[in-house]
């Protein structure tokens, strides 16, 4: 039975209207830089018939913010511990502006991927808005905070929906341009309504370590632990956000319109998981939830990954052809509660990170992000390997059964040495 929490963590820093701006705009931050990191999901497909590049170029151009993201996340977060979260996150939604520019008026494939590695370095304004509401939430709610700043990822459904409408109105070069105002007000909004954490002492985070130190720090196991199962959650849901509507279109031969629709409600429940499961360990030391949490996704990639198939048996009188294939209402039914899954693992595992690294939430949060984003932009390419050289589709749900294997085998590998350091 989990336990609840100490009394202690339910002390809160100072109030004032600092918490509530925090809560507020860092999530639409985080869900603008989100939704511009999959404009490549929609926008992507229809290039590729624009450009005439093939199936792996394509899976590099959605691998490319992911990789210039992970590069920078976890630098990042440690820069916005010297200077100030909301300074951090600013600069990072300003940087992202020429490139969202450039990307609407690139001509080259190449161009393409230089706009996509700009948009990648909006991580930084993500790991900073981590370490930002991390430091100013109120202490005994930090989970529902962190939960609620996770759930902007549900910014992936602003370009299924948006994106498909802009392109066909007005051109696939103005579908970029969308997100530029918006970023900018969201940044002239944190910087006249929000405050840095320098402004309460009392809330300020540990002193920076120097880089030395900080090396040092990094060779213990026991940042990894809790970071690396949450890298796993956050880079699945990351590449199958990417993924899925040119996967939904070729498997079940929608337009990419229906099928980038159809994928919203993946990443509905993925935000609405993990706001409930940050909310949840608020409460209770959930840390058998990752346990049971892994193990259902495990069960719902197990039966994402079969492919359809058609089976014929010898049968006493005649052969019996037997014939399976997923049909899309099943499909999207098991694939939303398995974000579910995913949101609530999120949400709790980033609150029992907060918990057992407060002082350290640069460093453990944006490593955790970092291992993500290196994992996120694995996966695109593992996909076009699976299409293209395996000829199965749903090889990249195998792969992620496999990852998703290993990892828990890790966990029980960290269990038992813990179990035996303590005996």
């Amino acid at each position: 039975m989990p336990a609840a929490y100490p009394p202690d963590l339910d002390l809160d820093p100072a109030g004032g209207h600092r918490p509530l701006a925090v809560v507020l705009l860092s999530p639409l931050a985080f869900a603008l830089v989100f939704a511009s990191w999959t404009i490549f999901a929609v926008l992507g497909v229809e290039l590729k018939g624009v450009l005439g590049f093939g199936e792996a170029r394509f899976a590099v151009l959605l691998a490319m913010p992911m990789a210039m993201g992970a590069l920078a996340a976890l630098p990042m977060a440690l820069l916005a511990q010297r200077l100030g979260g909301r300074r951090v996150m600013i600069a990072c939604l300003l940087l992202i502006c020429p490139f969202l520019w450039g990307l609407s008026h690139s001509r080259d494939y190449y161009h393409f991927l230089l706009a996509g590695a700009g948009l990648g370095l909006g991580a930084g304004s993500l790991s900073a808005g981590l370490v930002y509401v991390a430091g100013l939430c109120p202490r005994r709610h930090a989970g529902l905070a962190l939960g609620l700043y996770g759930a902007g990822m549900v910014g992936a459904g602003l370009s299924y929906l948006l994106l498909p409408l802009v392109s066909q109105a007005y051109g696939w070069r103005s579908a970029p341009l969308l997100y530029l105002l918006p970023v900018l007000v969201v940044a002239a909004l944190l910087w006249l309504f929000a405050d840095d954490l320098e402004a309460e002492p009392s809330a300020r985070p540990a002193r920076p370590l120097p880089l030395a130190a900080l090396l040092a720090r990094l060779a213990c196991w026991r940042l990894w632990r809790l970071a690396l199962v949450y890298s796993f959650f956050y880079g699945a849901f990351v590449a199958l956000a990417l993924w899925l509507p040119a996967y939904l279109s070729a498997q079940y031969h929608l337009e990419l319109k229906q099928a980038a629709l159809t994928a919203v409600p993946f990443v509905l429940a993925v935000g609405i998981g993990q706001v409930i499961g940050g909310a949840w360990a608020d409460r209770r030391d959930f840390r058998a939830l990752r346990w049971w949490v892994s193990a259902f996704v495990l069960v719902c990639l197990f039966l994402l990954s079969y492919p359809p198939f058609t089976m014929r048996v010898e049968g006493v009188h005649a052969p019996i052809t037997l014939h399976y294939e997923a049909p899309l209402w099943g499909f999207l039914l098991l694939l939303s509660l398995m974000g579910a899954a995913m949101g609530v693992g999120k949400g709790s595992l980033m609150r029992l990170i907060h918990r057992d690294h407060r002082d350290e939430m640069p460093l453990v949060g944006g490593l955790a992000l970092s291992l993500g984003g290196l994992f996120a932009a694995l996966l695109p390419l593992v996909f076009v390997v699976g299409n293209e050289w395996v000829g199965i589709r749903t090889a990249g749900f195998m792969f992620l059964y496999g990852s998703l294997v290993v990892c828990m085998l890790v966990m029980v590998w960290d269990h038992a040495s813990g179990r035996a350091g303590r005996a």
